[in-house]
Order: C-alpha cells, then sequence, then structure tokens
C-alpha cells in the first residue's frame, strides 16, 4: 500500500477558491445550537472568533457523496483509499475581525500529504491551508490537519486504543459538556457536514466500529474557543489545537484553560468522562 499512497503527494499544490458571506441567519442559529441567549446579530456586528468554522462547507451534489457521507476524493482532497477519515487538528492566525454582513473569499491550497505508520497501520495526514479575506483584507490563516485510517483489526492487539493521555496543567477555568444527538445534528446541518458517523448510529456502530455517535472535532475546538471566549480579557490571536482521542454522545466531557500568569496565553485541553485528554491546544491572546 505504502507506493500508491506516496503518489497522493502529488496532490500538493492543488487550489480551491470560493466565496461565502456571514449572514444574520446563520450567525443566530449558530448561537441558537450553542445554545447562546445572544440578540439578534446586526450588520456589523464582529463574528466571534471560531465562528468561521461555518463559512465554505463543501457542497456537492448528492450523487457525488462517498459511502461516508463525505464528498468523494480526487477533486481537490487527494483520493486516499483508506476509508476511515478525521478531523486531527488545526492552527489558525486572527488577523481582522470577520463581521455580519461581509463578502467572504477564500483559497485553500494542499500544503502537505504524509504517510506515516502507526499502531493500527498506515495513515495518511493531509494538511490544507485556507487564507480567509474579507473586504477590509486578510483575516484568518488556517492550516486544518485529515487524517485517513484503513477499518480497525479488532484481533490486533496493536489496534486498541493507545493508553490515554494525561491533561497538560490545573485547570482554572471548566466546562462540563454532555453532547447529544441533536446537537451534533444540528452543527452538521450548519456547516453541511454529511458524514455519518456524526448522527448515523447503524453506520458508525457497524461499520466504522465506534461505540456511539462521534462528537464532531470541529465542533469540539469551537467550544474551546467559546471557553476562552468567556474567561479571557482579550480575543484569540492564534490558536493550536490537536485531536487526539474520540469524544462521543451522551457521555461527558470537560472542557479546561490555564492562563499563563501574564494572561497572554493559555492551556487548552478537552478530558473526556474518564479524565483522558481528547483534545490539547494552546492560545495566545492580544
Amino acid at each position: 500500500m505504502s507506493q500508491p499512497l506516496e503518489k497522493l503527494k502529488e496532490w500538493i499544490g492543488q487550489r480551491e477558491t470560493g466565496i461565502d458571506y456571514v449572514t444574520i441567519p446563520a450567525v443566530h442559529r449558530l448561537a441558537a445550537t450553542l445554545d447562546r441567549d445572544d440578540p439578534l446579530p446586526k450588520i456589523g456586528d464582529p463574528l466571534p472568533i471560531g465562528w468561521h468554522a461555518i463559512l465554505f462547507p463543501r457542497v456537492v451534489r448528492h450523487s457525488q457523496l462517498g459511502p461516508d457521507g463525505h464528498p468523494r476524493r480526487g477533486d481537490f482532497l487527494p483520493p486516499v483509499p483508506l476509508p476511515r477519515r478525521m478531523f486531527a487538528g488545526k492552527r489558525i492566525t486572527f488577523h481582522e475581525p470577520l463581521r455580519v454582513g461581509d463578502e467572504v473569499r477564500r483559497e485553500s491550497v494542499i500544503k502537505e500529504v504524509n504517510v506515516k505508520q502507526g499502531r493500527s497501520g498506515e495513515m495518511v495526514f493531509v494538511t490544507v491551508k485556507t487564507d480567509i479575506a474579507s473586504p477590509r483584507g486578510l483575516a484568518i490563516i488556517e492550516e486544518q490537519d485529515i487524517v485517513y485510517r484503513g477499518e480497525p483489526d479488532r484481533n490486533n492487539a496493536n489496534a486498541a486504543p493507545p493508553p490515554p493521555q494525561k491533561a497538560p496543567g490545573q485547570p482554572v477555568w471548566t466546562r462540563t459538556v454532555t453532547p447529544d444527538p441533536v446537537l451534533l445534528f444540528r452543527y452538521s446541518a450548519l456547516t453541511f457536514n454529511g458524514h455519518r458517523i456524526h448522527y448515523d448510529h447503524p453506520y458508525v456502530t457497524q461499520t466504522e466500529g465506534y461505540p456511539d455517535l462521534v462528537m464532531n472535532g470541529g465542533l469540539t475546538t469551537l467550544l474551546v474557543f467559546e471557553l476562552a471566549r468567556t474567561h479571557a480579557s482579550t480575543p484569540i490571536a492564534y490558536l493550536s489545537s490537536r485531536n487526539v482521542r474520540p469524544l462521543f454522545v451522551n457521555r461527558p466531557f470537560t472542557l479546561c484553560g490555564e492562563p499563563s500568569p501574564d494572561n497572554k496565553t493559555a492551556k487548552l485541553w478537552v478530558v473526556d468522562q474518564d479524565g483522558a485528554l481528547a483534545l490539547n491546544a494552546e492560545a495566545e491572546f492580544r
């Protein structure tokens, strides 16, 4: 498999552009999904940090979807032949706030394609770099990592989940969330995300082998932004995050933050109901 996977590096440099709009209804719907009692947004209001996640969903015809509900591979993203796809992490720099009413433009490029050997077999990591600009100029630079892996071999001891990692600090900020299927469904609808692991229980348990519906990694990251927005005195200017363990519906997890003494940076992380690290992030504030 390694030699065909290495050919996927030919996709490095592939580009895609798009236009979207920061609309009042979309912002209002995301606030409701996050259970916020915000007033109806107005034209010109700044978009909260991290809420750009609802922009630029991949839109293809229904007949162009793959068996997992994602667009078939091989147009912009490389045609990785491994069946399981997960959000692995991101790095985001915020230069200028987006505002409600903005026409927003993006340019995405495949920055890296790396083939690695994991405990459970070969994996492919694809890094997509995206520049997002408003009418006022460059607003956000984001690098997102997507990991593809094969089906788990349930007879292979090495295929078992890796041992849990410990939290990176002592939490000062905390919030516990218990995601339910409706939360995942509404967020998937907002982001036009058809990935079946977030809403199709027979598929996710019988085909992909997870114990329940999988929490959307982008939504977990957004909740980390919300934790910092609630407690930090200034907005996030940069965030680097890595998803290390899946989370599941109807199982509580805890968002945690430990600001530095000067409040210029913070460790941010998420632990599952057993205390195992699920997401690890570092933030810099303005």
